[in-house]
């Protein structure tokens, strides 16, 4: 049987937004994953997928540690000899794909996002322009979810052989069924879920909840995730003034989403946000950066209003015009949300172009 090595950052991650591919790929193919966390690994390995450790330093640059994960990415295709690798995120598309190129092995890449790396400038991101330009040459295929992030590679000089434009991850609109719109209007609960760190817009969104609350006290701003930022002291001052619940990782988002007026997600950067898709597809509006990886899942004043990122007011102006909504006019927002998931963000479609890509190189 051949077989497929899959390198990604996040055993979660891989499971919850791409569980339908490996179980396709499980049909007729020997799947290993590459992870460097324990998470969901129980779940992957019940199901067929044999798990490989491998640790990742996911946000750190220190040359030491990614030579590391160069030479551990090496010692394992050596060990699993696969027949095509699958990676995601910018440390196993780089340092995964450049193994690939030496061992002569295909490979398809998924960029999820830019990253602050390769947006902030400077010397940080010419190494990354550079590693990204050397380790994608030779890419069977690379999958863009949004548009921008494709032109963006292009501009740069960073193409393989082929490119393909999908709907991020899609979304699996059995598991984030729709949920009818609460009738309950005591409490609005405005809902983030995502790590707890500035790049995410969190600065914004505390400064907006603060004062929505003043405004609204039946407002309540409820986040679910865990710090990667030091945010600990402001929250939990925020905590008890009573504007917001922080709660930690949860393995089932779907409850939390069912019990949201809306969804946040004021990020600074996104590849496609899982979050909006999944909230989308249970029905609840969306307030979001207007931003690539963002835009392309809500309609502003259809399915929610978006705003420009990085911008306090600007999001706390959304938050004004969503309350001043009647309930009726919140719940058709998440009705119309379901619809454009429905049509434009299947999860099989995302399915069935990578199995195209690897039964033509495997």
């Amino acid at each position: 049987m051949k077989k497929v090595l899959i390198l990604a950052n996040s055993a979660s991650g891989l499971y919850d937004f791409r569980n339908e591919l490996l179980l396709s790929l499980l049909k007729e193919y020997e799947v290993h994953v590459s992870l460097p966390d324990e998470e969901k690994v129980p779940e992957l390995a019940g199901e067929g997928c044999k798990v490989h450790h491998t640790a990742i330093d996911r946000r750190g640059m220190n040359p030491v540690r990614d030579l590391r994960l160069f030479f551990s990415y090496r010692k394992l295709m050596k060990e699993v000899k696969p027949d095509v690798v699958l990676t995601y995120t910018i440390k196993p598309n780089i340092y995964g794909n450049l193994c690939c190129r030496m061992k002569h092995i295909p490979y398809i890449v998924n960029i999820t996002g830019l990253g602050s790396a390769f947006e902030n400038g400077g010397m940080v991101q010419k190494i990354v322009v550079f590693l990204y330009r050397m380790a994608l040459k030779k890419a069977s295929c690379i999958f863009f979810q949004n548009k921008k992030n494709q032109e963006i590679f292009e501009q740069y000089g960073i193409v393989g052989k082929k490119t393909r434009l999908v709907p991020g991850s899609g979304v699996n609109l059995d598991r984030h069924a729709f949920e009818e719109y609460s009738s309950k209007e005591e409490k609005m609960i405005f809902l983030y879920v995502g790590r707890v760190m500035k790049e995410k817009g969190m600065d914004e969104l505390l400064y907006a909840a603060k004062e929505l609350c003043r405004e609204y006290p039946q407002a309540v701003f409820r986040l679910v995730g865990n710090y990667e930022d030091d945010y600990k002291d402001i929250i939990e001052q925020c905590e008890k003034e009573g504007i917001l619940e922080l709660i930690g990782y949860q393995k089932e988002i779907h409850p939390y989403y069912k019990e949201a007026a809306a969804v946040l997600m004021p990020s600074y950067h996104e590849g496609m946000s899982n979050v909006i898709l999944e909230a989308s597809a249970t029905g609840r509006p969306i307030l979001a950066s207007d931003i690539p990886g963002c835009q392309e899942g809500f309609e502003d004043g259809v399915t929610g209003f978006g705003f420009p990122a990085r911008d306090k007011e600007a999001l706390l102006d959304a938050l004004r015009r969503f309350m001043k909504l009647s309930y009726e006019e919140r719940a058709q927002m998440g009705r119309n949300a379901r619809a454009k998931m429905e049509r434009e963000f299947n999860r099989k479609q995302v399915v069935n172009a990578y199995l195209e890509e690897i039964h033509a190189v495997s």
